[in-house]
């Protein structure tokens, strides 16, 4: 089973992070990386700053890009890792011509008919993908993951909604690869940290919503509790770290908690790591440095998890740009292949 690939924007950061993580995929072949107009024609290898993701894998070095336009691209499976105002015009153009689009960009995430999936959360509102094509008229379609703050609590939230969830606040440190490259400016971000991300808080306390929510038929029903978040950058290179609230409806011990965390089972996908939720119980995990690249940087680390006055209150830690952004858009691809969208 092989199906051909395609990168929109391959030499951004996320970009990047699809082409290595694509090498050697069992399932997937890059046929074809997609950029701005000012690189078409010119070798993968030559374009792009590698002092980000440290190596060019060697298949792509040599892979002339081609223009973000589906009359130039031949692929099963398109993912987009494009700026939210380019990906608002160019997702649509792919998904009309037939393309199945896997987006790590915003553009379309609040869109009603547009899936924003995380597989072992709500695989179900795949079914909105009928709904779309028969809207939009597309003969292919555009699913979508949610921002690589909210990916890491809504993991962990999940289990949790059997006891009821009443409210939910939360507190991120923000690495520096979550801004792009060059990013932050070094004069900006050493010695410091930056409490704004400019659309960020917005994204958590709404995208959230719609993932725990339901599928209705036509439409997702969303989530009925609040969200409070406030976004912060720190300089960490790497792994986003939470610090999250959860009040419920009732009583709720930190056993029961931890044994909801591991009641969340991985599927048999080939991006899903061993274990979904990592808890470590070490009085000072998890760490960026030490458990970003837990489950090879798809699986969530929690750790301190604790009563407090009003609910339970722990860590949370995920890799932002694997499982918050690229991993999570393959994950997504490989479901839809296994459930028969591709």
């Amino acid at each position: 089973m092989h199906y051909s690939v395609c990168v929109l924007g391959a030499t951004g950061m996320v970009g990047q992070k699809f082409v290595q993580l694509l090498e050697n995929h069992p399932w997937f072949k890059v046929k074809s990386l997609a950029a701005s107009e000012k690189r078409i024609g010119k070798k993968y290898g030559d374009e792009v700053d590698w002092i980000v993701s440290a190596n060019v894998p060697e298949y792509a070095r040599d892979v002339e890009m081609v223009p973000l336009d589906p009359k130039h691209v031949d692929a099963d499976i398109v993912f987009s890792a494009l700026p939210a105002d380019i990906a608002r015009e160019v997702e649509p153009k792919f998904a009309e011509a037939g393309f199945a689009v896997s987006s790590n960009a915003s553009a379309f995430r609040m869109e009603e008919d547009v899936p924003l999936v995380i597989p072992e959360v709500n695989a179900e509102h795949l079914r909105l993908i009928e709904v779309q094509k028969r809207k939009r008229r597309w003969d292919g379609f555009l699913v979508t993951n949610p921002n690589c703050t909210s990916t890491m609590f809504v993991l962990t939230l999940k289990p949790l909604m059997r006891f009821g969830l009443r409210s939910v606040r939360i507190a991120s440190m923000q690495a520096l690869s979550g801004a792009g490259y060059p990013g932050v400016p070094s004069l900006a971000i050493t010695d410091n940290i930056i409490p704004f991300i400019k659309n960020e808080e917005e994204k958590c306390e709404t995208e959230p919503l719609k993932v725990l929510g339901t599928f209705s038929g036509d439409r997702i029903e969303f989530a009925n509790f609040g969200i409070s978040a406030s976004c912060h950058r720190v300089p960490v290179i790497d792994g986003h770290t939470e610090a999250v609230w959860v009040e419920f409806e009732r009583d709720v011990s930190v056993e029961e908690v931890k044994e909801a965390f591991e009641s969340l089972k991985p599927l048999d996908l080939p991006s899903s790591p061993e274990k979904v939720i990592v808890i470590r119980n070490e009085a000072d995990r998890p760490q960026p440095r030490l458990d970003r690249d837990t489950g090879k940087g798809m699986s969530v680390v929690v750790g301190r998890i604790r009563k407090d006055a009003w609910g339970i209150k722990y860590i949370v830690l995920g890799h932002n740009t694997v499982r918050g952004a690229a991993g999570a858009s393959i994950l997504n691809a490989e479901l839809l292949v296994k459930e028969g969208f591709v």
